[in-house]
């Protein structure tokens, strides 16, 4: 990999959405759908979905620190998704929809958890933060099919009803730090 770039593993629920919007934010080179986290090797979307592997479904942001630093891509991470649900983003309901950060590199965990701690202490959430921070381990990209699925089906119903609100707020709040 370049060594000017990072890569940030998130899980913040269906990852449709959180793919969508990190490929629109300036300093992105990838946004890659895809799972971690779990104990089965080479899982599928099929075997994700029941649960039991114990990977999130997560996407991983390859980008250029130069340009977006690594609190910034949690600052939308965090606006894209509800951190304060275990398990669950809207009607999306397991361990594989966790909101997790897997950090690769002790500077990333620090910033995660100095983020988590200022959301906490000024009350951004009602509820408590249950984001998971925790090491990276292996990511096994999602199937094709599930690569940039919103921009493929825009007009499926769940994009239109989950997906398409997330990325309109993003745009709407992050309107300067859209690639385009």
């Amino acid at each position: 990999m370049d060594t000017n770039k990072e890569i940030a593993t998130l899980g913040g629920g269906c990852f449709w959405c959180v793919e969508t919007v990190f490929n629109e934010l300036r300093g992105v080179e990838s946004a890659i759908s895809g799972y971690t986290g779990g104990r089965t090797l080479n899982p599928t979307y099929k075997e994700i979905c029941y649960g039991d592997t114990g990977h999130a479904e997560v996407v991983q942001v390859t980008f250029d620190p130069q340009a977006v630093s690594f609190r910034e891509i949690l600052e939308v991470f965090f606006t894209v998704h509800d951190p304060t649900t275990l398990n669950r983003q809207g009607a999306d309901v397991g361990t594989q929809y966790r909101s997790a950060i897997f950090y690769h590199s002790p500077e990333q965990k620090a910033v995660a958890e100095q983020v988590i701690a200022e959301m906490t202490a000024a009350g951004v959430w009602q509820n408590p933060i249950v984001t998971e921070v925790t090491e990276a381990t292996t990511f096994y990209p999602a199937e094709d099919y599930h690569q940039e699925y919103f921009a493929n089906n825009p007009n499926q119903p769940y994009c239109r009803m989950v997906v398409e609100p997330k990325v309109a707020k993003f745009r709407q709040k992050f309107l300067e730090k859209l690639k385009r």
